[in-house]
């Protein structure tokens, strides 16, 4: 009992859920627990749109329950990128600026999302360089990845979300 201090901090089922995220797994419980008070949660219902092609992308998106579609307008017909399923992320690219995201992201159920916006970064990385660190080598990580995918295949990917 006199050492219970070193024992890590116990987890909750949502911080389980951050830490399954290849975006967040790099995190120690504490850092978890610092990231996951930026974070914002909503609720979307089902064919409830979360952002529109074109729109300012300012956040990412965890998806915590439920699924969501990802599709965009090519030469006018209606494109799937992907359909996401608890732990994944999209909008990644708006931690990174405010470009107009080139894809639609509709829920297909209910869904509980983890919305972290731009500013909330931008404030982390200047407050706790290292937890800003870990996650942006694990946002270039997966952008990288999905780069020499999208480019070995051919076909259409998250890239500009």
């Amino acid at each position: 009992m006199i050492f219970r201090f070193l024992k890590p901090p116990r987890m909750s089922p949502r911080l389980h859920r951050l830490k399954s995220s290849s975006l967040f797994a790099a995190l120690t419980p504490l850092e978890l627990k610092i990231v996951d008070g930026l974070l914002h949660e909503r609720r979307y219902l089902k064919d409830e749109i979360m952002f529109d092609e074109g729109e300012e992308g300012q956040a990412l998106y965890l998806l915590m329950s439920g699924r969501v579609r990802i599709s965009r307008l090519h030469e006018g017909m209606t494109q799937v990128v992907a359909e996401l399923e608890p732990g994944g992320f999209f909008g990644d690219l708006a931690l990174l600026d405010n470009s107009p995201r080139n894809a639609q992201a509709r829920a297909l159920e209910p869904c509980e999302v983890a919305v972290f916006f731009r500013a909330d970064f931008l404030g982390l990385m200047e407050t706790d360089a290292v937890i800003g660190y870990k996650i942006s080598l694990a946002l270039a990580r997966h952008i990288g990845l999905r780069l020499r995918e999208w480019m070995g295949t051919g076909r259409p990917q998250l890239e500009a979300l």
